[in-house]
This record gives structure tokens, C-alpha cells and sequence, in this order.
């Protein structure tokens, strides 16, 4: 803590003896702290002019609650970090403090050695090289509003260790939206460790997620960390979070709460420190309506939901976006960046991408291979050639359906998967990842359908 040495904190809490063990172990890390037991003595220290650079709070205050506080400093001082400290198990609680902007909050009986972390994390804020941080994390690319918006919004919220929810469409770029947040904020320095939920078979999740112990399962031959403690001291992001099965949920939501993990065979937990982040393309709300999604979770993930804008909704940032996307290509190709045509924006302009930045990546890459005299054209891009898939219904009574399945119903689902995903391989040159894409699976899934029904090449 030697670079936050003189640091000044202030404690707000009106137990005399939570001051006193606030006062005696920042003071041991080589801070300077000023006490208030009340709100009225917290907004006199705060604006008698002293810069403070960390507030910890307690919740319950003589004359009104941490929130209050939380807000009078987010309205007047946005940059000082507030941390929350709440009743043990108060979830609600916690979960209203990261709303109101707290930067993180702790449990009572306060934990020494989480305390430090937390604060050693909030100090770490004023400390952050933007310019840096933002080398070093996935670049946004476009200066549409919505894209205006979307970086002022990631500016906030990586001040804080609040879980964020990303939501937005297949391919409008969740996990660059992640990084950038972890990039800008006081765990840059740490591991960015993202997981697609829906990619895991789940009889293997909670070992991805939380490790084991060697023997703990047929094939485990070795200890193995999880993802948890991985990320541990950075950010775990759970993409497709809507995936994970019920059974897991629960699982994950006491890993959340308790900010511990057990590792598959292990009698102890295992503390984590790690920032969440996660993301879907489907509603959350309608997935917990439907069952699917277990709604305490829904509360634990989704304290702040950041909404991903579609590239239907920045269209002003195609032309900027292809250019880019092109120059990484062709630096991938070791070739000179080719030029893109008028006539290929205007295509492009026109084109709804129910892709997003992953179709135009996809459909740059073709034109890249295509081009002729080092310029992109409208026909390069092919779009003319996408085609919407197209589902027949043929209206038959439930005996002539019988009769096809003919006493073998395995082999008959079998023989239609097989025909889809024949087509979908044969539409894609078989280009399994683009396939995958196309079908809404996850590679792994595509990989082992094909071997069951014996499409390997």
C-alpha cells in the first residue's frame, strides 16, 4: 500500500469500536482517516474542502442510512469511491448500495484481510491510466450517439464492483463491452477470464466454474482451479449466463453471495475475489419468467444491466467499422488493406445485419478473399447470396408422421438432423465455426453432433 500511503479515508459508522478497528488497520496501512458517527458529521467532513480519496460507510446510521450517503456523494463528488458496510447476509441491502453507485460493499463481522483488498482496489482508482487501459482492452469502434453513450456508460461502471448484466444481440460485441469495463477499471492489472456458459456440457460446469480435487470424478486425474479462482483479483465474465442449468444456478448464486467456491470434492470453501460480469442475448426477465432462470440470481447478476446497441441502431458506424475490421484482416494476412467502394458501403448501408459486427467481420473476410485489384466491391460482399432460412410446414395428420417414423423414432430425428445439418455445412463450405454460428450452437456442440451422425470430413 506504500504508492496510497497518506491516503485519507472517511469512516462513517456510529459504533465506537467499528471506528476504532477501521481507524487502527488503515492506519496500518499507512492512512490517514477522519470519523463521523452520523450523517450530519459525514456531509461537514465532506465539504469542508479536504480531498478524501475512500468513504466507507456503515448502513444504519442515527440519523438515516448509508444510501443516503452514497447518493449526496454520487450527486456531489462522483469520483469518491463509496464502500458499503451491511449487516451479515443482508443481500438486499448490498444490492441497493451497488444501485445507489457504492463502489463495493462488506459484510459485517468485518473481515481484516477483505477489507484491505477492497480498499486497496478503491485506492487503485485514481491511479488508472485511461489511455493504457483502453490500449489494452478490445477497442469500440464508432461515434454514433449510441456509441457515445455506450462509453460514458462503461466509464461509470467500472469505478464500481457491481455486477453488470450486458444485454444485446448475437455478435453486437458483449465481450468487448466486458473487457473495456475491466480494462478501465481498478482490477486491469488482473486476469479478464470470460466463459461461454452455453459452450460446457453440464454435467462439467461446476468444475469449470469452482475446480475439484483429483479423484472427485471418473477422469480426474489431477487437481484443477477453476474458473473462479482464475479470475481471482480480476473479472469473470459469464457469457450466455442464461444457459447455465437450474441445478447450477443455485450453486452459483451462494458463490456470489458468499464470495466463496468449492472446489468438486474439496470438504472447505476457497474465499474468491473476483469482479462479474455477464451477458445474454435473450431477456433475462422473460427467462425467469418462464422458469428457466432462477429469480434471486436474475437480482444478483443483474444489479446494473448495460444494453449493447445493435449495428441496425448505429448504421453511421458501418463505413468506420469496415474500415477497421479491414486493416486487422489484412494485418492477420500480412497484405496491403484493400479499399472498399461507394458502391460497397451503399450495399452495406442496406443490409439489416441480424449478425451484427460479427456478420460484417465474417462478410469482410469473404470480400477480403474475393477482391480483385485490391478494392472491395458490392458483389464481393455477397449479400445478394444470404439467404433468410426458410422453414416448410407441410400440414400431415398425426398417422402419416407415424408411419415415417416407423417404430424408430431415434433414427428418424436422427436422419433430420443429419439432413439440416448437412445443408447448413454444405451453405458454409464447411466451415464449422461459421456453421456453428449459423445453426445458434456452440462449436463443441456442432463437433460432437457431427461425429454421433458420422458427418466428419
Amino acid at each position: 500500500m506504500s504508492s496510497h500511503e497518506g491516503a485519507r479515508v472517511l469512516i462513517v459508522d456510529d459504533e465506537p469500536d467499528i471506528r476504532e478497528l477501521l481507524e487502527i488497520t488503515l492506519g496500518r496501512m499507512g492512512l490517514d482517516t477522519v470519523s463521523a458517527a452520523t450523517l450530519g458529521e459525514a456531509y461537514v467532513l465532506l465539504d469542508d474542502g479536504d480531498s478524501l480519496q475512500l468513504c466507507l460507510t456503515d448502513m444504519r446510521l442515527p440519523d438515516g442510512n448509508g444510501i443516503e450517503l452514497v447518493e449526496h456523494i454520487q450527486a456531489t463528488q462522483p469520483s469518491l469511491p463509496v464502500a458499503m458496510i451491511t449487516a451479515h447476509g443482508n443481500v438486499d441491502s448490498a444490492i441497493r448500495a451497488l444501485k445507489a453507485g457504492a463502489f463495493d460493499f462488506i459484510s459485517k463481522p468485518v473481515a481484516l484481510e477483505k477489507l484491505r483488498s477492497l480498499i486497496s482496489a478503491a485506492l487503485e482508482l485514481d491511479s488508472i491510466d485511461t489511455a493504457t487501459n483502453t490500449a489494452q482492452s478490445d477497442e469500440l469502434i464508432g461515434d454514433t450517439p449510441a456509441m457515445d453513450r455506450l462509453r460514458q456508460q462503461i466509464v461509470k461502471l467500472a469505478r464500481s464492483q457491481a455486477p453488470v448484466h450486458i444485454r444485446g444481440e448475437s455478435g453486437s460485441g458483449k465481450e468487448v463491452v466486458a473487457r473495456n469495463i475491466h480494462g478501465k477499471g481498478p482490477r486491469a492489472a488482473g486476469p479478464f477470464v470470460a466463459v461461454n456458459c452455453g459452450a460446457i456440457p453440464a454435467e462439467l460446469i461446476e468444475s469449470e466454474l469452482f475446480g475439484h480435487l483429483k479423484g472427485s470424478f471418473t477422469g480426474a486425474s489431477r487437481d484443477k482451479l477453476g474458473l473462479f479462482q482464475a479470475a481471482e483479483g480480476g473479472t469473470l465474465f459469464l457469457d450466455e449466463v442464461a444457459d447455465l442449468p437450474l441445478s447450477m444456478q443455485v450453486k452459483l448464486l451462494r458463490a456470489i453471495q458468499e464470495k466463496r467456491v468449492r472446489p468438486v470434492g474439496a470438504n472447505e470453501e476457497v474465499a474468491t475475489d473476483v469482479r462479474l460480469l455477464s451477458a445474454t442475448h435473450k431477456s433475462l426477465a422473460k427467462e425467469v419468467a418462464a422458469g428457466r432462470f432462477r429469480e434471486d440470481l436474475f437480482f444478483r447478476v443483474n444489479v446494473i444491466e448495460l444494453e449493447v446497441p445493435s449495428l441496425r441502431e448505429r448504421k453511421d458506424d458501418i463505413a468506420t467499422l469496415a474500415h477497421a475490421l479491414l486493416g486487422r484482416i489484412a494485418e492477420a494476412h500480412a497484405s496491403e488493406i484493400p479499399s472498399i467502394s461507394s458502391s460497397a458501403i451503399v450495399t452495406m448501408n442496406n443490409y439489416h445485419f441480424p449478425g451484427n459486427v460479427r456478420e460484417l467481420e465474417n462478410m469482410l473476410e469473404r470480400a477480403f478473399a474475393l477482391c480483385d485489384g485490391g478494392v472491395i466491391d458490392g458483389d464481393d460482399l455477397q449479400i445478394g447470396s444470404i439467404e433468410t432460412p426458410v422453414t416448410q410446414t407441410e400440414t400431415k395428420s398425426e398417422s402419416s408422421r407415424l408411419q415415417e417414423v416407423a417404430g424408430d423414432l431415434d433414427a428418424y430425428l436422427a436422419d433430420i438432423e443429419r439432413g439440416i445439418l448437412s445443408e447448413a455445412l454444405e451453405a458454409h463450405r464447411w466451415n464449422r465455426t461459421e456453421t456453428a454460428k449459423a445453426l445458434g450452437v456452440s462449436f463443441r456442440s456442432l463437433r460432437y453432433r457431427m461425429k454421433k451422425l458420422n458427418l466428419d470430413e
